[in-house]
Formats: C-alpha cells, structure tokens, sequence
C-alpha cells in the first residue's frame, strides 16, 4: 500500500482518532492563528460531493465572545424554553472562559439541483469533524454544540447566516482543556455492522 505514514507515525495517528472525546470545559490559550488555519484547512479535506464546498464558518473571540453569549443567552430567556437562573448562570460562565467559538452553517446554492441538501448536510457534517479531529490532535480541547438558542431563527440571521440561503449547524468550542480529557469506553464497530451478501426480499 502507497501511504505517506509509515510505522510509529501512522499508529499515532490512528490512536489520536480511536481516543478522540469531545472536551466542554475549556479555557484559553485558544490556538494560534498558525494552527487555527491547520484546523480550518484540515475542513477542505472533507469529502464533498461535486465540489460545492458549504461549510461556511464564522471566527468568533476576544470582546465577540460576550456578544455571542448575552446574544444567544437573551434570544434563549426569550423563548417559551428559557433556561432556570441556575442554567443561565452555568451557561454564561462556561462561555466566558470559551477562548474561541467556531459557528457553523451549510450553504444551500438552489442554483444546483443536482446534489441534495442532505448531502450538502453530510458534507458539512464532515468537515466539522476534520476541525474536531485536528483540534485534538494539535492539543486542543473541542465541544460541537447545538444548545442554547441553535434553533431559533433569530440567532442564525444575528450571526450573518440568511434562514434562506443556509442551514445553521450550531458552534464549536474550542482551547486548552481544563482538565485532561475524558475517555469514554467505546463500543466495538461489530455491533454495528454486518456482512451483505445480496439483495434482501420478503422470502428470505
């Protein structure tokens, strides 16, 4: 097989996806600019059916990060669902030690009839995992989040994402972990996969 990894290099690679785990708890330093653009580069490796590209991905930090949290945070206490005081609180404070906040959104180029939203879903869905992956393997803590007011309309417009043209994703936060990051106990691939052998009908 013609791979660029070879021995030691390729089973640490492999290691740093079997052991990757989502990491909420984090605080600054947020990455360089230098490996904030490895972590958005590693996104164009996403797999991309017709080459539209979708992602579309907004930078927010420094005196951001508060607008984003007393922005989301009020549109969410004005929603039938508001969070209890004790919600808020918790909410507000773990995003004011959030160094960086990634949002992320699908473009929907109705232009092309071709290829379906869903894949463009996929294909964005994809390379928010490749920043999560980066993230991790450069020593970064990452957090994909849909919570606080992801699916209300008014959030996605307030971040520059037009309702018509795009499908809002939710956010990433990402910066050094507080903490070292959890492992989980993973389930084998086994239990979710099994050998086809041809077409299934009512008969067999």
């Amino acid at each position: 097989m013609n791979n660029i990894y070879t021995g030691f290099a390729m089973n640490e690679a492999i290691n740093y996806l079997l052991n990757r785990n989502s990491m909420k708890m984090v605080t600054s330093p947020a990455p360089s600019d230098k490996d904030l653009a490895l972590i958005l580069q590693a996104a164009m490796s996403a797999p991309d059916h017709g080459a539209l590209r979708p992602w579309r991905f907004k930078i927010i930090r420094g005196e951001a990060i508060k607008k984003f949290a007393d922005f989301s945070i009020g549109l969410r206490q004005a929603s039938n669902e508001p969070f209890n005081p004790d919600k808020e609180a918790a909410t507000r404070q773990w995003l004011a030690e959030v160094p960086l906040i990634i949002a992320v959104a699908c473009h929907i180029d109705y232009s092309n009839t071709k290829i379906s939203e869903s894949e463009r879903m996929l294909a964005t869905g994809a390379a928010v995992t490749n920043i999560l992956n980066a993230a991790h393997m450069l020593g970064y803590g990452a957090f994909w989040s849909t919570g606080i007011a992801t699916y209300i309309d008014e959030f996605q417009t307030g971040l520059g994402f037009d309702a018509l043209d795009y499908r809002f994703m939710g956010f990433l936060a990402i910066g050094t972990p507080k903490m070292p990051v959890p492992q989980k106990e993973r389930l084998s691939y086994e239990f979710f996969t099994e050998e086809w052998t041809g077409p299934i009908s009512e008969n067999n």
